[in-house]
């Protein structure tokens, strides 16, 4: 065993509040102590071994923890999911206040923020209301932030 003195995500709390989103409440890890809602539709829809839940509102509302909080299961042959994997979704999630931070954090108005995501000013809008932010334009947020931290550090 190999300790990296990070704890490794476990989840101490779990409701289904959608078709593809449950609501976690982490016990260790990065995101312990925090309570989220993660739509997991990502990994539902990218993985051949999730295809029964892409449809079936009834087999995912089964959703319930095992092995101590490390695995989600649903009644069915094999269908499972870390709650690494669970974590991982969640990190690429931003809601309106992450969104607010991001614009705060560099220094961006909203029609720069548009510009620079190839949105309408009044989607920009949007993000900063009650609700979850498009996948896409989280993840656009995130690499403009990796992108900007790399130009730091190669100029110093």
């Amino acid at each position: 065993m190999l300790d990296t003195g990070v704890s490794m995500p476990r989840i101490g709390s779990l409701r289904v509040v959608g078709p593809s989103r449950l609501e976690v409440t982490w016990a260790d890890g990065n995101r312990a102590g925090r309570s989220e809602t993660v739509d997991i539709a990502p990994l539902i829809g990218s993985y051949k071994v999730y295809r029964p839940l892409r449809d079936d509102a009834a087999l995912f509302a089964t959703a319930r923890l095992v092995e101590d909080g490390n695995v989600v299961t649903w009644d069915g042959p094999d269908l499972e999911m870390t709650a690494d994997l669970i974590e991982t979704v969640a990190e690429q999630e931003m809601d309106c206040a992450d969104f607010a931070r991001f614009l705060k954090r560099n220094g961006l108005t909203q029609e720069a923020a548009a510009a620079l995501l190839g949105r309408s000013r009044r989607q920009i809008g949007y993000y900063l209301n009650p609700g979850p932010v498009p996948r896409i334009v989280a993840l656009a947020c995130f690499g403009y932030e990796a992108l900007a931290a790399k130009r730091r550090s190669d100029a110093a």
